[in-house]
Formats: C-alpha cells, structure tokens, sequence
C-alpha cells in the first residue's frame, strides 16, 4: 500500500559575490552582492525544489535541471518550481505545506517575507496559509556568519488526490 502523506526535505546554500541580483523566494532583494549559480541561484526556491522531489520520491533538482546545461543559464527558479509542481502532480500529489527558513546574517529580510510568501504560493498553485517562510542568522558562526553565502532549508508535506 503507498502512503498518502509524504514529506520531503530540502537544502541549499550558495556563495555570495558583487555583480549579481539577490534573489530569494522570487523576489529581488536590494543588496550590494547576489548568489552565485547557474541559474538566478535562489537557495529557497531550491530547497523548496528537493523538499517537494524528495517527497515525491523524484530525485533532486540537479538531476532535472543539471548545472551546465544551457538552457538553465540564469533562469528564474520561479520557472524551474514550476515543473516541479507539474511533475509531481502528475503523479497524483497535490502540496499541503511548506515550511522553510532562510539562513542570512545580512542582508535583513523580515520586509520581504511577506511577498516571498505571496510569490510562492501563486506558483505553487496554493493559499498563502500552506506557505511558511521564515528568516534567520547563525549569530556569526561559520560561513554564513561572515557573510559568505547565504543557506535555506524547506520542508513540503504532499497528499494524494
């Protein structure tokens, strides 16, 4: 008998550098660096990408979406969660939630979680109620701490239509 409830985890981190956009959710975040990565580097939108593959028992977003391969070249991950959502819903699943934090000492985002969470859902296909974004620091411990890069972990629970 498979399982009508699954849950999948998700993580990402990426390097930060000057002359790149910060992306973080879909939303462009004012900042003097961005996230360095094949696409627009969006660490959330790629954590949320494995929790949901993972939950679907789909593999992980490299294998769907390999870096290098040019067609991937700077596109939005709003694209990219989108055939994630159309993939595992052809499998029967449809989201129930998602939970996810953000690991950044800087820049702050607490102004821009609400729109995070507006610009998910829609994507998503889902109420604004079934996505959690939450935003915090590693009180300057490790690479993020310096301010190297920027982390996200996500967690997606699916059900069977």
């Amino acid at each position: 008998m498979s399982a009508k409830l699954r849950i999948g985890i998700g993580y990402d981190a990426h390097r930060l550098a000057p002359g790149r956009r910060l992306v973080l959710g879909g939303v462009e975040i004012p900042f003097d660096r961005g996230l360095i990565g094949w696409s627009d580097a969006d660490v959330l939108i790629h954590a949320i990408m494995d929790a949901l593959l993972g939950a679907a028992a789909r593999g992980d977003i490299g294998g769907h979406f390999p870096p290098g391969d040019p067609q991937y070249k700077d596109i939005s991950s709003l694209v990219l969660l989108e055939k994630v959502k159309d993939e595992i819903a052809q499998d029967g699943w449809q989201i129930n939630n998602i939970d996810a934090t953000i690991l950044a000492e800087k820049p702050k985002l607490k102004d821009f979680i609400r729109r995070m969470r507006q610009q998910l859902s829609q994507t998503l296909g889902i109420n604004i109620g079934q996505v959690s974004v939450k935003a915090s620091t590693t009180d300057g411990l490790g690479a993020i701490g310096r301010g190297e890069g920027i982390a996200a972990y996500a967690l997606a629970t699916l059900e069977k239509k």
